[in-house]
């Protein structure tokens, strides 16, 4: 049963680990497709309003072009080298102006949108006299040949136009023709963001859904260990009641072979004695069924039948009838108090009391002292033993309901896990409380206290 639900919780995980897969890909998926979105409407945009940089600054755009011209006429007559050309194009002293120009008319045409960008210079061809072309400048796009533009990298910057310029011209009766490429690189500032608020719904349902699947995994997982910790518990009640029901039965079975002695008969003093204790372990085991029902309920549901009893005399008598079930068993009685009488429920009150003592003598015990005293407005009933004890960190668990101690050579001790529940519900149902006092290997001490 143990590795089919472990195994039902790990084809579980697998089925949640691989749904939550599912859906993060498709939250990928939408993301990649609201980034590609996003990007073509920042390129629409952007290629609206710079389509040519003329419209910006004529006279800086033509002193642009005079410079070009100068500097193919400089190569021409090789007064300049290519590398010497590349740094006075990008180093040009337009490029601050130009650079402020482009930044406020982005800003005035989208205002919504804060944008960096950059103009990188990518070729600079000259042809003459339809001879081959002569590369001047040809390189990848990197930020080093930024023309204009206030980028200080391209990684997360995206491509939005390119622009092809063709210059013609004649110097020294030679024909040349110039062609230059440019590329427009933008940067939104937190466009993560932007996207992220895009897809606030999706995400938003994403994270519902599996945050449910979650939630209905561990509900669902929850009720089967529940479920088998029920299962295991009518095992173990079926496994166990004949164990619980033999006290009584031995008790009687004792009781009737004593009554076969024909010294007792002829003792009326011991008759009577034995055939009360006869009727004390019938009635209970009659109403021994009615104690497991009684377990389920909680203190204030516990119907109790009380009246008045000499609590010392009470106790002696569950003491002899103790003496009767366990006749190797040393249990002495050291009663401080006298004549005490309190309004109790006899029946429930002795089957806790002797639950406790059963189950003293199931962990070990084989000598045990019971004990009253008055302290203030209560009466104390302490039972000692000297068992195994209880570590402190199971001891705030000892009356949880089918809780068993489980330790030493006794792990295997018989028992419905219900004993000293059902103690700590009588003994509250009483208004009255129960204690443990113990240390591993040197006994325990469990104290009742009732009201006077």
């Amino acid at each position: 049963m143990k590795q089919r639900i472990n195994l039902l919780i790990a084809f579980s995980v697998i089925a949640l680990i691989i749904l939550s897969a599912v859906q993060c890909y498709l939250v990928k998926t939408t993301y990649d497709y609201k980034v590609a979105q996003f990007h073509t409407e920042i390129k629409n945009e952007i290629a609206q309003i710079s389509n040519n940089y003329s419209d910006i600054d004529a006279v800086i755009v033509s002193k642009k072009e005079a410079l070009y011209k100068q500097l193919t006429e400089s190569y021409v007559q090789g007064k300049k080298s290519k590398a010497a050309i590349q740094n006075d194009i990008v180093d040009n002293e337009f490029r601050d102006a130009l650079t402020l120009k482009i930044q406020r008319k982005f800003e005035r045409e989208i205002p919504n949108l804060r944008i960096d960008f950059a103009i990188v210079l990518n070729k600079f061809l000259l042809y003459q006299n339809n001879k081959k072309a002569d590369t001047i400048f040809s390189q990848k796009p990197l930020i080093q040949n930024k023309l204009y533009g206030n980028l200080t990298s391209l990684n997360h910057a995206f491509l939005v136009r390119n622009y092809v310029g063709t210059t013609n011209g004649t110097f020294e009766n030679q024909e040349y023709k110039l062609l230059t490429e440019d590329s427009m690189y933008i940067s939104v500032i937190d466009w993560k963001l932007i996207i992220l608020r895009r897809m606030a719904v999706v995400l938003t349902l994403s994270l519902l859904s599996v945050f449910t699947l979650i939630m209905l995994f561990i509900i669902a997982i929850k009720a089967l260990i529940k479920q088998k910790k029920v299962s295991d518990v009518k095992t173990d009640f079926i496994n166990n009641i004949t164990h619980e029901l033999k006290t009584p039965l031995a008790t009687l079975g004792i009781s009737t072979k004593i009554l076969e002695q024909k010294n007792i008969r002829d003792n009326d003093e011991n008759f009577h004695a034995i055939v009360n204790t006869i009727s004390r372990q019938n009635n209970r085991l009659q109403s021994l069924i009615d104690q497991v029902l009684a377990n389920s309920l909680a203190e204030n549901e516990i119907e109790l039948q009380k009246e008045k009893i000499n609590t010392e005399t009470f106790l002696l008598s569950i003491v002899e009838d103790f003496k009767i079930g366990y006749p190797k068993i040393t249990i002495e009685t050291d009663f401080q108090t006298q004549k005490t009488v309190l309004i109790l429920d006899k029946f429930h009150l002795t089957t806790a009391l002797l639950n406790v003592l059963e189950n003293a003598v199931k962990y070990g015990s084989s000598n045990i002292s019971v004990k009253t005293r008055k302290h203030q407005d209560e009466f104390a009933i302490s039972i000692e033993d000297d068992g195994i004890g209880i570590s402190k960190n199971k001891q705030a668990l000892l009356f949880e309901k089918f809780y068993r101690v489980e330790q030493g050579n006794v792990h295997n001790a018989k028992g419905l896990g219900l004993g000293l529940y059902y103690v700590d519900q009588i003994i509250k149902a009483h208004q009255g409380s129960i204690a443990v006092m113990s240390d591993l290997g040197k006994g325990a001490v469990f104290t009742i206290m009732f009201k006077v």
